[in-house]
This record gives C-alpha cells, sequence and structure tokens, in this order.
C-alpha cells in the first residue's frame, strides 16, 4: 500500500474495464481518489473541475479520442497532468508515438496488475514507464512531429482535429463559438507550424498524427 493519497481519473469507455482497472489502484494506492470517464469530453470537464489531479489512466480508442489527437489535446491543455496510456494495442511503435507524442507511459491491458505499482509510482516521481521487455527505441518520424506539434495552442488542436473530421470553417466556428476568422487564423497557422501549405495537407497530417504514422513525406 501507499502511504500518499492521490487524485486519478480513469478513462475507458467499457465500465468492466473501468472498474477493474479502479479496483486494482485502490489496492495499491489505498485512500486515493478516483474519477471515471468514459470521452474525451468527460475528461477535459473532470480536468476543468479538479485542479489538482495526479495522473490520467487513458485509453486511446474511446470515444472522442481520434487516436493520438486526444493525447495531444490534453498534453497541449493541461500540460502539468501526466498521462499513462492503457491499451490494448501492443505494438512497440505504438508505444514509441505515444511517448514522444506526451505520454508518461503506456500500458498494454494483457499485463498483469502487479505491473501498475511500479508504472504508477514511476511516472509519479517524474519518470517514464513501458513495458521493461519491450524496445522502444530507434528513430521514429513521430518524434519530429511531436516538436512541431508541441508549438500548437490547445484551441489550434482542436481545430486541426475538427479538420480531420471534414468540417468547414463555418461549422468550426460554430463548434467552438467563434468567429470564421477565427478559425481561418487558426488554420493559417497550423499550416505554418506544421510546415505544409495546404488545408488538405494538414488533413493529411492530423489523419497521420491519429495513427501514429507521421511520414513527413508524404505531406510535403
Amino acid at each position: 500500500m501507499q502511504n500518499a493519497a492521490h487524485r486519478f481519473i480513469i478513462a475507458d469507455d467499457h465500465p468492466l474495464f473501468r472498474g477493474a482497472l479502479r479496483q486494482t489502484v485502490e489496492k495499491f494506492f489505498e485512500g486515493s481518489s478516483i474519477i471515471e470517464v468514459g470521452t474525451l469530453e468527460d475528461v477535459s470537464a473532470a480536468l476543468e473541475r479538479e485542479d489538482d489531479v495526479d495522473l490520467i489512466f487513458l485509453d486511446l480508442t474511446m470515444p472522442g479520442m481520434r487516436g493520438f489527437s486526444g493525447l495531444m489535446y490534453l498534453r497541449a491543455q493541461y500540460a502539468g497532468v501526466p498521462i499513462v496510456i492503457v491499451s490494448g494495442n501492443e505494438d512497440p511503435a505504438a508505444m514509441r508515438s505515444a511517448i514522444e507524442f506526451g505520454a508518461a507511459g503506456y500500458i498494454p491491458k494483457s499485463l498483469g496488475i502487479e505491473v501498475i505499482n511500479d508504472a504508477v509510482n514511476t511516472i509519479l516521481t517524474g519518470g517514464i514507464w513501458t513495458p521493461p521487455d519491450v524496445d522502444i527505441s530507434g528513430e521514429s518520424d513521430a518524434a519530429r512531429m511531436a516538436q512541431r506539434m508541441a508549438s500548437l495552442t490547445p484551441q489550434q488542436v482542436r481545430v486541426l482535429m475538427m479538420l480531420s473530421q471534414g468540417l468547414l470553417n463555418k461549422q468550426i466556428a460554430y463548434e467552438l463559438s467563434v468567429s470564421e476568422a477565427t478559425v481561418k487564423a487558426h488554420v493559417s497557422a497550423i499550416l505554418q507550424k506544421l510546415g505544409v501549405e495546404s488545408r488538405t495537407q494538414a488533413v493529411i497530417a492530423a489523419a497521420k498524427i491519429e495513427a501514429g504514422q507521421w511520414n513527413a513525406a508524404e505531406v510535403a
């Protein structure tokens, strides 16, 4: 058991898995407060209400996430809160991309509950945790994209996600309660920061971000 009480968010759209993860976390971190949510929107709402969250357990495939775009939005909007991905995807490339896009750890769902204790303690002390028997070293185009993405504001990340959904400027403006001129300014800034020349290329970039398969040559 851990001595210090913590506040965690478990974000997954499967109630049974949330419940199992909650029991595991409570076993190792007695007295901690745990918030359960099932969508990206609910994660944001919880973070707006709570200003002292220690760690988010995040599923990449729940509603609103759009792959790594959701992770990057949360990292941009709530930079002080570490995120550990809990996923059924055990591809080392996905793990590497998640870390490059800002996650503090990656826990495959197939691993036993004993890794939760080690992973969380590593992250809470400022470390990065991935399965010790998985090699995620090597160069990745996603790392360069992550550096570019880090320069986007939270609102620009949201606009980019909406562009990838095929929304027009007018629709984006309505969703964000801003003017079309503001959306156009965001789009221009996104193109410049991502190093692309057109809205179409930005959409291609967004698709690559979601899949964690960024390749600058394909949108240049």
